[in-house]
């Protein structure tokens, strides 16, 4: 039987930090949770952090045979904590995970210090007597589906070593509960997972909205989806053991069991979500459409195809700069354009971006013959650029910026998922250009169409 845990990790939790009482609920469950895994004894508990290093393309695997932090960053730095990191295992679940097609691995540690999201499950365990290993795991950018997958690695790699493991999927839920009434994104987030974990519907919860997860705030979906996947083709018995939301961020505590056998869900889970792409498919226009076709024909066979005849009057007759965005299940596959026209025509731009959007961005790896089931389009044909004197004439729900310092340059596209103000939209272009806030710099603004 394999055991998980869904736990927060408030610091306000650890006495020193907070009074440890300010979340009674929450605290009960956290003490219930590390009383239980004393009781199992495990060999190893795996610990998932969403604050741990993270990249785009990457998971991340903590390295070494040891590590230690503190909560200095919360002005409590004499609470120390220290453990000994379980490396075979480590190495295995990265060996498991790059033979199914996933990069992981223990490269590129930014910080060996453990993180918050670590250390208050730590404290617990630590508390309930828990001595075991750990292996630190994080997050990455990859989608939904390749951090289930990754979970069913993490299992194998434990079946492989005859470990008996425990793992806690560490994470807060939405942190805009403040900001909404009752029937806003933050609380319908926390309700729709509670709802999941307590039926043990990760085939649902696979399905969730990707628009309300970022308006949500959240930090914990994907260590959850890492945890579901470990579970994958057992029967699975979950409790919810609390929820509470007392300072604006939900925290959801939930006991999750995985027994016996049953089908993988992941042929369900993959079928449902190219079902909904297709749905999505059948609303697409003509410059969505050729994106599409193009990337699929260049992917599967290395080459473009010719501009139908039918394509709106502008598209073969207009030139302007294109920028062409491909996400599966919301979240960002490749995306690739220009500023200005370098071809004849917006068709010829399209085509031209959507290969590179597909196999050039230098974020991703090249996208592959079996995600093209999965992915989404959408293109934005920009207007000319206007220089402006003051950030005070930008609207990130109206207006792209370009921002340029010397030979530095950056672009950021308008009408983004989470950069509503126009401090997130300057933060994020002059970070992509390489470009300090107290370095002179120019700024252009720019409207698109956009087509989705």
């Amino acid at each position: 039987m394999l055991h998980g845990y869904y736990l927060p990790h408030p610091p306000l939790l650890v006495p020193g930090v907070g009074q440890g009482d300010e979340i009674p609920a929450t605290r009960a469950s956290m003490q219930k949770a590390a009383s239980h895994i004393a009781s199992i004894k495990p060999d190893v508990v795996v610990i998932i952090s969403p604050h741990s290093t993270l990249y785009a393309d990457y998971f991340h695997i903590s390295p070494g045979l040891e590590a230690a932090g503190d909560f200095r960053q919360f002005n409590a730095g004499k609470l120390k904590y220290k453990v000994q990191y379980d490396a075979q295992l480590a190495s295995t679940i990265a060996r498991v995970a790059l033979g199914e097609g996933m990069h992981a691995g223990r490269e590129g540690e930014r910080s060996a210090a453990l993180d918050h999201g670590v250390l208050v499950p730590l404290h617990f365990l630590h508390e309930a007597g828990v001595t075991a290993p750990i292996a630190r795991l994080s997050l990455s950018g990859h989608t939904l589906i390749d951090h289930y997958r990754y979970g069913m690695a993490l299992r194998e790699a434990a079946r492989q070593l005859n470990r008996k493991m425990v793992i806690i999927a560490s994470g807060d839920m939405s942190h805009k509960l403040n900001d909404e009434g009752p029937d806003g994104a933050g609380h319908h987030f926390d309700a729709f997972v509670g709802e999941c974990l307590a039926a043990g519907d990760f085939a649902r919860l696979m399905a969730i909205d990707m628009r309300l997860v970022t308006e949500a705030a959240e930090c914990g979906l994907r260590s959850l989806i890492i945890l579901a996947g470990a579970c994958d083709g057992k029967q699975v018995h979950s409790e919810v053991l609390s929820y509470e939301g007392p300072y604006g961020v939900g925290y959801l505590s939930a006991h999750i069991q995985a027994e016996g056998k049953q089908p993988s869900l992941l042929p369900l889970i993959r079928r449902e979500a190219e079902e909904r792409n297709q749905a999505k498919r059948e609303q697409e226009d003509a410059y969505v459409r050729l994106a599409r076709l193009n990337a699929e024909s260049y992917v599967s066979t290395g080459r473009k195809i010719t501009p139908p005849d039918d394509l709106p009057a502008e598209m073969l007759t207009n030139k302007a700069g294109v920028f062409v965005s491909i996400k599966i299940d919301g979240q960002l596959r490749g995306c690739i354009g220009t500023i200005s026209p370098t071809t004849n025509t917006i068709a010829e731009e399209i085509l031209q971006n959507s290969v590179s959007a597909a196999t050039q961005d230098p974020r991703f790896d090249p996208i592959s013959e079996d995600e093209l089931p999965l992915l989404s389009f959408s293109v934005d044909v920009l207007a000319d650029a206007e220089p402006i004197s003051s950030s005070d004439l930008l609207d990130p729900h109206r207006y792209g910026v370009i921002v340029t310092c010397g030979r530095r340059r950056g672009l950021l596209l308008p009408m983004l998922e989470g950069v509503d103000t126009v401090e997130d939209q300057l933060r994020i272009v002059l970070q992509k250009a390489g470009i300090y806030r107290d370095e002179k710099y120019t700024l252009e603004r720019f409207e698109v169409i956009r087509h989705e």
